[in-house]
């Protein structure tokens, strides 16, 4: 078999050995332990050897005849979005990205994270009831895995992975984790999200996995020993359909607590769902709270569990090899990988202070084929919003910058082949034209023989690690100078802005004030005294 090249298996093979085993040592039985009024163990159908996923999700579909035809009608089955506000169309599937730029072509990789088995192509059926896989969220064992490389399936075998490893890792007990199944957790949400981008809280800065077990100074609401949300306290799912979109977030609450019911179009996945729309017992921090979202003050810094978050991700760098004339890394003090001969350079942080924007939930996107200017910084997304548009709060933001390939010859982002179908990475035989060309041609374009590099900026919105109120923010840490809201315009803010003429007019007021309460106070004292 002919074999394909790859920059980018690396990443994918680092994002699997990296990610914990969903629910690691959390195994539960789906009876009173777990809160479920069925103990699937019990259950005849499933009393059974299963040779595939597929075979699972049949079973799942003799009692619950409904949850597949709901799956399919999901983003998470999709992984399509149409922005009602932009008319974009979105989705995994859709958009670039300043990471590993695009599943297109990657999909046998990508699919490891999709909710569905063989997903490796535009041909993947997405009417099929069987391919929905059930137990990726269902499962309380720890032991389901989906591989990189195997189209969204487990392995069936026993197996080497990464390829030329030496290490082996067994196929699951489909039929035990069959008869486990129970409610979804932060460990099985996790085991997709908290990995995104290439790994162990790469992408989004506030998902990692410190969020499995959390104590209540990283997430007030998660805390392990105290509320001990799971992600569907927020995300109130209805249908399978889970509620909140970084495609368009919700940036302004204005209506009060919510009851969740069917045909409820409002998100439930916002703060003020729960807390209401007077959440101080002080009318100036409510004051504060019609201009601030929640979280600029309640989530200080993001990256604060201990692992950190991508900040940078320069391709451009990437190729170099040895003196054997072979790649290789170069690990930080702190054992992160800065230098990867298959992937590029990269600026990792920890306990982040964020950026902060106006914004009023309206995100626009650089899409495959729009036009770019290579000599500018190109938005991959921009948020929108602004002081006076009545929409827009300020919102803190992780902002990841890359430095990724460009078709230089259409002026358009380029969408780069990094998996090899064979599972190996063959860096000292790469051609980057070779790479273009699979992963323009996977999007229905030629590519025009040229590329460069172009700086990229994508933004996501921080909503999750809400620190406790002792730990929210100062009145310092913004009405000042050199404050973290230095860079926000369209407001007067106290502390921060100064303005001589305003300054002096408000002295001499105060002064005014002062010498006519003196005055009336000696007026009165001397009324009194003659009276007397």
């Amino acid at each position: 078999m002919k074999k394909r090249h790859s920059i980018g298996l690396a990443v994918l093979a680092f994002v699997w050995l990296s990610a914990p085993l969903v629910g690691a040592g959390q195994a539960t039985q789906a009876s009173a332990d777990s809160g479920s009024t069925a103990d699937h163990s019990k259950f005849e159908g499933l009393q059974r050897t299963f040779d595939s996923g597929p075979d699972v999700t049949r079973a799942c579909l003799e009692c619950h005849t409904e949850a597949a035809h709901q799956i399919h009608k999901t983003k998470h089955w999709t992984w399509r979005y149409t922005n009602p506000e932009t008319g974009q169309e979105l989705g995994k599937s859709r958009i670039i990205n300043n990471f590993c730029t695009a599943t297109t072509s990657n999909m046998t990789f990508c699919a490891a994270c999709h909710i569905g088995y063989d997903y490796a192509d535009e041909e993947f059926d997405f009417a099929a009831q069987e391919k929905v896989d059930c137990v990726v969220c269902h499962d309380t064992t720890g032991s389901y895995k989906k591989i990189p490389g195997l189209s969204g399936h487990p392995t069936y075998a026993k197996m080497e992975w990464p390829p030329h490893s030496g290490r082996f890792i067994e196929p699951p007990d489909l039929t035990k984790i069959a008869q486990s199944v129970g409610k979804t957790s932060r460990q099985s949400c996790g085991s997709c999200h908290f990995f995104g981008g290439g790994g162990n809280g790469v992408k989004h800065g506030d998902l990692d996995s410190s969020l499995t077990n959390p104590k209540r100074y990283l997430d007030v609401h998660m805390d392990s020993d105290g509320l001990d949300f799971s992600c569907t306290d927020c995300h109130m799912t209805l249908n399978h359909e889970v509620p909140g979109s970084r495609y368009n977030p919700t940036a302004k609450e204005t209506e009060g607590v919510l009851i969740r019911r069917a045909g409820e179009e409002r998100n439930p996945a916002t703060c003020r769902s729960c807390h209401g729309t007077a959440p101080h017992s002080t009318q100036r921090l409510n004051t504060h709270a019609r201009r601030i979202a929640c979280e600029t003050c309640h989530i200080p810094e993001f990256a604060r569990g201990g692992i950190a978050t991508k900040m940078i991700w320069d391709w451009s760098t990437a190729g170099s090899l040895n003196d054997d004339g072979k790649p290789f890394k170069v690990t930080g003090s702190e054992g992160r990988t800065n230098y990867d001969s298959k992937k590029g350079s990269f600026v990792w942080e920890s306990s982040v202070i964020p950026e902060y924007a106006w914004f009023n939930g309206r995100v626009d996107y650089t899409l495959f084929g729009d036009s770019i200017d290579p000599d500018g910084v190109v938005q991959i997304n921009s948020f929108s919003g602004a002081a006076d548009d009545g929409e827009s709060r300020i919102w803190p933001v992780k902002v990841m910058r890359g430095k990724q390939p460009y078709d230089a010859g259409l002026n358009t982002l380029a969408v780069v082949h990094t998996a090899g179908e064979d599972g190996t990475a063959y860096w000292t035989n790469f051609d980057w034209d070779e790479a273009l060309r699979t992963g323009m041609r996977a999007r229905g374009v030629e590519y025009s023989g040229k590329f460069g590099f172009v700086e990229t900026e994508m933004r996501w919105p921080i909503t999750h690690m809400v620190a406790p109120k002792e730990d929210a923010l100062r009145c310092k840490q913004c009405h000042t100078a050199e404050g973290r809201l230095e860079g926000i315009d369209g407001i007067y803010l106290p502390g921060r802005d100064a303005n001589p003429l305003l300054d002096k007019l408000g002295f001499s007021l105060a002064l005014l004030t002062l010498v006519g309460v003196l005055l009336h106070g000696l007026g009165r004292l001397i009324a009194a005294r003659r009276r007397g």
